[in-house]
């Protein structure tokens, strides 16, 4: 019996290495790939769409808000990978009945890190673990270098609409955003506000509009909508992934954001 620590400090009991895992979380599920534990996969959400064949060699157990609990029972699992955010207390509570669950908890590119490490240590696969964290810290350190005399740009980054929302504070989005040099305007909103389009202050002093790929679609057509009530901003479409996801999605990330930032200088921002 050995016992680790999970992101909310919680006691996890494992007899040995987990060799039968349910990821409820997409980005845990890329990262689990990556980490070469592919083939111990035997339960995932209808969104991990990353490898894209990953739903095709394992069970498919639900989303990441809902779950099959019957489902997850029978494919007898050693453990249940879960996330703070992604996954609701309740949820949590009734993996704790099936076997063990380890939940997520991130804010930052330390707690991204730390999670990499931990799943090295619970799955046995430090090496790679080691080596997907040593180049996140590499794309990192040139990126810091690529934005450091960058000018700093007012961004409204949406996730969704009817209703409309966008990224507030206290998100690891708001987080990326800041690391690149992209103040939020809407920062002093708690997590992920509805907001209603009608502050034409706010509107007026926005350079970047983002309209996220995930999780709602945004689409080139959206982008006129919203250059009305942003006049003076450049309406672009941007990945979601790359600033919401915190795995192993994290050391392509950085060369993404590079990419971006040379697309607005462009358009003389």
């Amino acid at each position: 019996m050995q016992d680790f620590k999970d992101q909310l400090n919680r006691i996890i009991h494992l007899k040995e290495t987990p060799k039968r895992i349910i990821s409820l979380v997409p980005s845990q599920t890329e990262l689990l790939c990556d980490l070469g534990l592919e083939p111990y996969l035997v339960g995932v959400t209808k969104f991990c769409v990353h490898p894209h064949h990953v739903k095709t060699k394992t069970t498919v157990i639900g989303g990441t808000k809902q779950i099959h609990l019957d489902k997850i029972k029978a494919l007898n699992p050693d453990i249940i990978l879960c996330n703070k955010e992604e996954n609701t207390k309740d949820i949590v509570e009734s993996c704790e009945h099936v076997c063990s669950v380890h939940v997520s908890d991130i804010y930052n590119i330390d707690d991204s890190l730390e999670l990499i490490s931990q799943y090295g240590e619970i799955f046995n696969c430090m090496q790679n673990a080691f080596s997907i964290i040593k180049k996140i810290e590499t794309e990192l350190r040139s990126f810091n270098l690529f934005i450091k005399n960058k000018p700093s740009l007012k961004v409204a980054y949406f996730i969704w609409k009817n209703p409309w929302m966008v990224v507030g504070n206290h998100t690891f989005i708001d987080y990326l955003l800041d690391l690149n040099k992209l103040q939020n305007v809407y920062s002093n909103k708690e997590r992920y506000p509805e907001i209603e389009l009608t502050d034409s202050a706010v509107h007026n002093n926005v350079d970047v509009v983002m309209l996220s790929s995930e999780p709602f679609p945004f689409k080139e057509t959206h982008k006129k909508e919203l250059q009305e009530l942003y006049p003076n901003a450049t309406i672009i479409l941007v990945d979601g992934e790359m600033f919401s996801w915190y795995g192993s999605r994290l050391t392509k990330a950085f060369a993404y954001f590079k990419t971006l930032r040379l697309n607005l200088q462009n358009n003389a921002l």
